[in-house]
């Protein structure tokens, strides 16, 4: 069975966009964070990716500038498989990418059951907010980012109950990052 892991950004006040949309503050440049995103980038996963963070993901990275900044997350993410889920896309452009017009849940589930590379999230609040409240996410690598935006939107906008987390480990950075990793305990959806 496939894992699906929920890699996200957040400021210190709980937000992955500010109130803007924009997520530029999350992108802080120094040599420790550098060679672990781009350990991160040069694993086998898939990337599972909403229509707005593809749409920003695939005008960055394809791209001569994106391999001058970071080369090597530039060719993990140009290679990995990508997902992306929208029902207003008709086409996708970005090497290795397949567009799903299906039910989420539904398809995710599916997937979930095939055999293949383990898939993250990047970004795509929604589809955290989603798939988490049916407990479709295995394992949360949360950022915390030393900035206070004071607005914007969370991740789990939307889930319908409490989910407990038990706590794996957590790793600081130079740049003030900590990634904390977190799995699902249980679930209690309330109507």
């Amino acid at each position: 069975m496939r894992k699906i892991v929920a890699f996200e950004q957040v400021s210190l006040d709980g937000f992955f966009v500010d109130a803007k949309g924009d997520m530029s503050w999350a992108h802080k440049q120094d040599a420790e964070w550098n060679a672990f995103t781009a350990g991160n980038a040069g694993g086998n996963g898939a990337l599972l990716f909403g229509r707005k963070t593809y749409e920003m993901m695939a005008s960055f990275w394809p791209k001569p500038m994106a391999m001058q900044v970071a080369p090597k997350v530039a060719e993990g993410m140009n290679n990995l498989s990508k997902f992306v889920f929208s029902r207003t896309l008709e086409s996708v452009s970005w090497k290795n990418t397949t567009l799903l017009k299906g039910d989420l849940v539904t398809s995710v589930a599916e997937m979930k059951q095939e055999s293949g590379p383990d898939m993250v999230i990047l970004g795509s609040g929604s589809i955290v907010s989603q798939l988490s409240a049916k407990g479709l996410i295995d394992e949360f690598q949360i950022i915390v980012n030393p900035l206070i935006l004071g607005a914007g939107r969370t991740l789990f906008e939307g889930v319908p109950g409490r989910i407990s987390l038990r706590l794996l480990k957590t790793r600081a950075f130079g740049n003030g990052n900590v990634i904390l990793y977190y799995v699902p305990e249980g679930i209690a959806v309330t109507s």
